[in-house]
Parts: C-alpha cells; structure tokens; sequence
C-alpha cells in the first residue's frame, strides 16, 4: 500500500468530521446567518482532510441551501439555514439531572484547559494563530454580552483545534453548549462588567501571545488564571 493509499481512509474520516460539524454548528446557531467560515487550508489543516475533500464538503452544503461562496470574500452561512435542519442535539435537550451547572463546568474547564497549551505549542499552525486573533478582534469588537460570549467560546474552542486532538475538540464543544444554557447566560450578564471584560479581552491577547512564542509554561499559567478569575467573578470563589 503507498503513502497516498494509507492516508486516504484518515482523510474521509477527516471530511466526514468537518461536514458533521460545519452542520451541528450552523443548526445550533452557533455559527449564525452570515457568519464567514475558516478558510479551506484552515479547515484542511484543522480536520486532516485533503484541500479537495474540503471543496466537496462545502459544494455539498452549498447545494443543500446552507452556505454561500464568493471569489474573494470567502464562504458565509445563509439567512435562514439554521431553520432548514434538525434541531441540534445540545445538551438542554437532555434530562434535567444528566445537564452540567455553570459551576460545575468551571470546575471541568480548570483541570482540562490547562492542559491543552502543550500540544498548541507543539502542534498549531498559522492558520490556527490566525483564527485566534479574528476570534480576539471579533471579541473585542462585539457589541453585546452575547456577541462577546460567542467570540470568547470560540476562542477557547480554537484553542481545542490548535492541539489537533479530537478528545478536547470534543470537551470544548460540550463545553460551549453547556454555555448556551441560560442560567450560565444570565450569570456571565451579570457579572460581565465593562472594567471584567477589558481583563479579560487582554489575558486572551496575552495567553495566544504566549502559545505563539509556543511557551506552554507560560500560557498554561495565564490560562489557569484567566479562568480562576472567571471562576470568582461568576460565584465568588
């Protein structure tokens, strides 16, 4: 069996991957009417799936009505997508007593985040800083609690991506819809003062400046930080 050969079943399991994900995302709003997707290398990269399989994945959503392509803007989710598929298996969707509390995901998030800047260091690409940063600016930029909350979400679900291990791509990703449940929404509105989220917009700044000098010492420290501090602003803790 050549290379090409032996490669080839990671590959679609690669695009299976990302067209399972591009749909969940846009079907639970997460990715909203008009949100412009990753770039194809991005997405190759982020999957393992070749630049051609990546094509066919976003030719299959664009016949399906999802998403809009335009030479030299990039690829957006159209108006009214979200509407045309099944409802997104979240985690609201689940018995009262199986659902994660706010504190509870805290909890789960500083024994699990920290861990992730050894494999960033190692294994993230240009394309990974570069989503960090529209992620970053997008936060900083938003004009809602709710837009700065889906910005820093995916900013620590990019953070998932960078280590290009699917195990914490799939924490994050529970990790998010936890999030969208409402009471963490009603916690994060109260507790998100304008002074809090500057704090919090320069520790991102500072933990994706460390990952990209790959100091992982360094940007696991900021990042435990950075979530203790959440932490105690969400519960006094």
């Amino acid at each position: 069996m050549n290379e090409v050969e032996a490669k080839s079943p990671i590959r679609a399991a690669g695009a299976k991957a990302l067209a399972a994900y591009l749909v969940d995302e846009i079907a639970s709003g997460r990715m909203r009417d008009g949100f412009r997707l990753p770039a194809e290398r991005q997405l190759s990269e982020q999957f393992g799936a070749s630049r051609g399989a990546v094509r066919r994945v976003l030719q299959e959503l664009k016949d399906r009505g999802l998403i809009t392509q335009t030479v030299g803007s990039g690829t957006f989710v159209l108006a009214g997508a979200a509407e045309s598929l099944p409802p997104s298996k979240v985690v609201a969707d689940e018995p009262p007593e199986t659902q994660t509390s706010p504190a509870e995901l805290m909890e789960a998030r500083l024994l699990i985040e920290p861990l992730m800047p050894k494999l960033i260091a190692r294994n993230a690409t240009s394309s990974d800083f570069a989503r960090m940063m529209e992620c970053i600016e997008r936060s900083e930029a938003a004009a809602t609690v709710e837009e700065f909350e889906h910005w820093d979400g995916e900013l620590h679900r990019t953070f998932a991506l960078a280590t290009h291990n699917s195990f914490f791509l799939k924490v994050l990703e529970l990790t998010n819809r936890v999030r969208e449940q409402g009471e963490w929404g009603r916690l994060k509105r109260h507790s998100l003062t304008p002074e809090r989220r500057k704090e919090y917009e320069a520790q991102h700044r500072a933990i994706v400046e460390a990952l990209r000098d790959r100091d992982a010492e360094q940007a696991g420290q900021m990042l435990t930080g950075h979530l203790r501090q959440i932490q105690h602003n969400l519960f006094g803790l």
